[in-house]
């Protein structure tokens, strides 16, 4: 078959995945797949350092997440730390977001995708790491550049942002 039938072997397999990725951080159709071309670039010439110490997926998946965010960073998106602007009365109640989380079951999927849609950036990709892409918080805190601590309160405020969307979502629909 040769290099170039499997390297279309290899895109025809993972593409549409690793474009959900992009689209997750990126939210921007052609941004996404600029990304998404650019990762598949980047891992074919560098197959050679491809160790075999998790699946090719694994390691596309790390490529296409580092791309995806360094296109982010392009556009400027400021990840805002917690710690310099914390303010002791904005104190979330967890009970509060674990209630209003049950709330979101029960919920049409085409809304919920589109509340993340709207989340802003920073929200959106934090949330997208840590749900959909599997990332812990020190992964992401590494990944984005930031403290964990911000991941964490990203990640809550996200949720929480989430769940208003939703809600003013459902209003006007229902």
């Amino acid at each position: 078959m040769g290099e170039r039938g499997a390297q279309y072997q290899l895109y025809k397999l993972y593409s549409k995945a690793m474009f959900n990725v992009c689209m997750r951080v990126l939210n921007h159709t052609e941004e996404a797949e600029d990304v998404l071309q650019e990762a598949f670039i980047d891992a074919f010439s560098h197959l050679h350092q491809f160790r075999h110490q998790s699946t090719f997926g694994a390691w596309l998946k790390q490529i296409v997440v580092n791309k995806a965010v360094s296109q982010l960073r392009a556009r400027k998106v400021q990840w805002v730390q917690i710690e310099t602007l914390r303010n002791p009365d904005d104190d979330y109640d967890l009970e509060y977001v674990e209630d209003a989380e049950s709330d979101l079951v029960d919920l049409n999927v085409d809304r919920i995708r589109e509340a993340i849609r709207i989340l802003p950036a920073g929200y959106r990709v934090v949330l997208s790491l840590y749900l959909f892409e599997g990332y812990d918080h020190e992964e992401i805190s590494q990944i984005l550049g930031i403290s964990e601590g911000t991941s964490r309160s990203q990640y809550m405020r996200a949720k929480q942002k989430l769940i208003e969307i939703v809600k003013r979502l459902s209003k006007q629909t229902g």
